[in-house]
């Protein structure tokens, strides 16, 4: 089978079969993202898919988890996304897993009903990207989402029993915001309480709006210890049970488990890292492009 343009799945998805539904994103207007600026964004056609999904059986013996990509794929009609489905249940039937990206604002775009139907053919997770709880940082990124909208499309994910994976970014208020940014995300996942949540941190894509910003001196990079202490504020202040992907590659702890049971090892560990680098108070973070 052949991928179109660049591709990209979660870190946690390391192990999935990709099958590629849509082309690029639906919003594709966030200024820190250069995942898909190759392509615009476009259901493929469902025969095609069927197609590729075919010649990957011949592949694989055996598939345990799948994963949609690209960016969006909820976006798609109801009625596509149910013969997807049935497809890959019907070909793959040891498959125990199918997830896929799915914009907060797309769950809104659909009925309970929809969602419901979506889930029970066969939907076991969604994965989000809320970036931030702050509206001034959403509006300045341009995710064309504000925080109500947010908590609303993750009541109706909730509601209809789809389990969600939420990502966000530390940092990505920049040094001047980096309370503000924190505080309002970690208010915001107390509300919504996904099922799972993974935190990365903000890396500069090349070509991206933010890049230029960065240059301009427009936006101002964050030092590590402010990653550190946002990190810190999450951990001391998330009051809920859910499952912590905090070992992307960019962080700068790499740490992985389920809370609260290991929130307070994590804090020890987030606490240890800002002690030994506390002399080095304003150095910026060092990340890598995705």
């Amino acid at each position: 089978m052949n991928y179109q343009g660049k591709i990209y799945r979660p870190w946690p998805e390391a192990r999935s079969i990709l099958i590629q539904t849509t082309l690029g994103c639906s919003v594709n207007t966030c200024t820190f993202c250069s995942m898909f600026d190759d392509k615009r964004f476009k259901v493929r056609d469902l025969n095609d898919v069927f197609k590729d999904i075919d010649q990957l059986r011949n592949y694989y013996p055996y598939v345990d988890s799948i994963f949609l990509i690209d960016g969006n794929v909820m976006a798609a009609r109801t009625d596509y996304l149910l013969k997807l489905l049935d497809k890959l249940n019907s070909t793959f039937p040891e498959c125990t897993k199918i997830s896929m990206y799915s914009g907060l604002n797309d769950f809104r775009r659909k009925s309970i009903n929809e969602l419901k139907e979506i889930k029970d053919a066969g939907l076991t997770m969604a994965y989000s990207g809320l970036e931030s709880g702050d509206p001034v940082v959403l509006d300045k990124i341009k995710k064309n989402m504000t925080p109500e909208q947010a908590i609303k499309g993750m009541e109706m994910a909730k509601e209809a029993g789809i389990k969600t994976l939420l990502s966000f970014i530390f940092g990505l208020g920049g040094k001047e915001r980096s309370h503000e940014h924190i505080t309002a995300t970690t208010d915001i996942l107390n509300k919504m309480q996904p099922n799972e949540i993974a935190p990365m941190a903000l890396a500069i894509q090349p070509g991206t709006v933010l890049e230029q910003e960065v240059k301009r001196g427009e936006f101002i990079m964050p030092t590590e210890l402010q990653i550190l202490h946002e990190e810190q504020y999450l951990l001391n202040h998330l009051n809920f049970n859910t499952f912590y992907w905090g070992d992307h590659g960019n962080n700068i702890v790499s740490l992985k488990g389920a809370l609260p049971l290991c929130q307070p090892r994590f804090l020890n560990e987030v606490n240890a890292v800002i002690e030994a680098r506390s002399a080095a108070e304003d150095r910026v973070i060092q990340t890598f492009s995705w």
